[in-house]
């Protein structure tokens, strides 16, 4: 890309929006587990990409439905949460699937003018053999597959095999490594290019140090995910993981009415605590 179309590509705010809570130990996430057993929650987010044109979610998560069977606590619902954004669910005209996890893929039922954008090889996976497996289909949703797969008799899905451009300033990254098609967000933003890991590290310090999270289709890809993660951003703060708590105290709030909305288009605060 030269100069001249890297100026034309289009700028996103990024907006995290966190929906749901569970507590976990240190031990829960890390391949092997971890020495020390201290607490180490997990906080789940979607992501709403907007510019002054588009409208574009990143995930959709789960209903309450979902948060009873697998005991999450449901903060709110991750779809009505954007109205504090002032977008509607019929404002939302494309939604990039990262992967269909359960707490990733809910709630497509509630956007209809969305198409949904899915890897190949996540579709594959997420309907093939490997689901014959229980410690494999675990963290998938069969309702969430099943809608998904409706969407797609509808023409409402856009495979992607690899790496794809799918909008001026919006690239998708074929990670794999968490599950077979996992894909990550490369974002040009006002700070430069933000990417949202989703699952491919889902906490800093899976990334940051390479230590694998358990729910795994492939290790290799995993830690070669994190270099490409890397590689695809302008800096180590310009990578958002998909469920570490500290992102909402490393960026502002929306407002001090809306502090589970973290806004990634703004440059870190300055004082960030370690002990989160």
């Amino acid at each position: 890309m030269n100069a001249a179309q890297d100026d034309e590509r289009e700028i996103y705010e990024i907006y995290a929006v966190r929906y749901a809570h569970m507590p976990r130990l240190r031990r829960d996430n890390f391949l092997g587990g971890d020495p020390h057993d201290a607490p180490m929650p997990m906080d789940f987010f979607v992501w709403l990409l907007r510019s002054s044109t588009r409208r574009i979610l990143v995930d959709t998560g789960f209903n309450a439905k979902t948060a009873r069977a697998r005991q999450r606590d449901l903060l709110r619902c991750p779809i009505e949460a954007l109205a504090a954004l002032d977008v509607q669910p019929g404002d939302i005209t494309d939604v990039i699937l990262t992967h269909l996890h359960y707490d990733h893929a809910g709630n497509l039922d509630k956007l209809p003018n969305a198409r949904f954008h899915i890897q190949d090889s996540e579709v594959d996976y997420a309907t093939g053999r490997c689901m014959c497996h229980e410690t494999m289909r675990h963290a998938y949703s069969v309702d969430d597959v099943v809608e998904l797969i409706r969407k797609v008799y509808d023409d409402r899905v856009v495979f992607h095999d690899g790496d794809s451009q799918l909008a001026s300033g919006i690239r998708l990254l074929r990670i794999g490594g968490h599950t077979k098609g996992l894909q990550s967000v490369q974002v040009q933003t006002g700070r430069g290019m933000v990417v949202l890991a989703s699952d491919a590290s889902h906490y800093y310090e899976n990334m940051e140090r390479g230590r694998p999270f358990p729910i795994v289709f492939s290790v290799a890809e995993m830690l070669q995910g994190y270099t490409r993660l890397a590689m695809a951003a302008d800096s180590a703060e310009h990578i958002v993981p998909g469920h570490d708590p500290r992102v909402l105290a490393i960026y502002p709030p929306l407002s001090a009415s809306e502090p589970d909305i973290a806004q990634l288009h703004l440059p870190p605060l300055a004082s960030v605590p370690e002990d989160l």
